[in-house]
């Protein structure tokens, strides 16, 4: 018999377990939980370096919602028991280690916020191609919704369908199905058509750049102040500034942070802040 191999990552304790013990009662399904996104990624990594890796992650479409900002999920109360039929998350407890990168900008020096489910569902994409996730929801939101299918997501269910129901996704995303309610079909379709439509409108304006206004943009996403980029390019202040300055007008907005979206949008890249060689010839000038 083929086992299927779930981990359930849930910083509500209770429904972990609870969904973590239904599961196990199926034969051919083996279940862990974890109570936060760093603790999800270290089991995902320890599960692959030791050859059992997981077949489907089950994450909570509001994972660290509820966590007090700078913290990266629950922890556990001392001595409470597992659910039956379920492995606690290899390794340390929920609240320890490095959470995974979530896009947008921070002072130098602030604390990453923890990731919620859908930018967990975006990193172990990254990190775990062959891992299938499926999203848990408590309500049916079609712009989350996109949004987690955007990020990797195979599924959307809610939290209050049948366990019968919930079986059925974990074996059909490993068949390469996606997995909606009927009811989110609709709006699902239309968030992702408008955001494609974004996305075009961004990238046509992108391509109104030049060459050197685009590697200005690309140091911004990457978070380079104007002195920054100035040095990286080897340019003065003053010709960074009026670069900067086109970039804005040329993308029809009136801030770094809005040219940062919409670039994010269209697809730019940041800079690489080592070990990329920056031209200096007047090609880009």
């Amino acid at each position: 018999m083929v086992r299927i191999r779930v981990l359930v990552v849930d910083d509500h304790r209770i429904f972990a377990e609870s969904l973590a013990a239904a599961l196990a009662a199926e034969p051919d399904v083996d279940v862990s939980a974890a109570g936060s996104g760093p603790a999800a990624q270290r089991c995902l990594e320890r599960a692959a370096a030791e050859g059992r890796r997981f077949d489907v992650l089950l994450v909570d479409a509001d994972l660290g919602a509820a966590a007090a900002p700078g913290t990266a999920g629950t922890q556990a109360a001392p001595g409470t028991p597992a659910a039956p039929g379920a492995q606690a998350a290899p390794g340390t407890p929920a609240g320890a280690g490095a959470v995974l990168p979530v896009p947008g900008q921070r002072a130098p020096g602030a604390q990453a916020p923890p990731p919620d489910g859908i930018a967990l569902v975006a990193g172990v994409r990254t990190a775990h191609p062959r891992v299938r996730t499926v999203v848990l929801a408590e309500r049916d939101d079609p712009r989350r919704a996109a949004l987690a299918l955007q990020a990797g997501a195979c599924g959307w269910v809610a939290k209050d369908c049948s366990l019968s129901r919930l079986l059925a996704v974990i074996r059909g995303v490993l068949r390469e199905e996606t997995h909606l309610a009927p009811a989110l079909l609709t709006g699902v379709l239309r968030e992702l058509t408008a955001a494609r439509k974004h996305r075009t409108d961004s990238e046509r304006l992108v391509e109104s750049l030049t060459p050197r206004e685009h590697e200005v943009l690309r140091c911004m996403v990457a978070g380079l102040g104007r002195k920054d980029v100035a040095a990286r390019l080897f340019l003065s202040p003053h010709t960074v500034r009026t670069h900067m300055q086109n970039v804005l007008g040329k993308l029809g907005v009136h801030s770094t942070l809005a040219a940062v979206a919409l670039a994010r949008r269209a697809g730019v890249r940041p800079a690489e802040l080592a070990g990329d060689v920056v031209e200096r010839s007047g090609q880009l000038a």
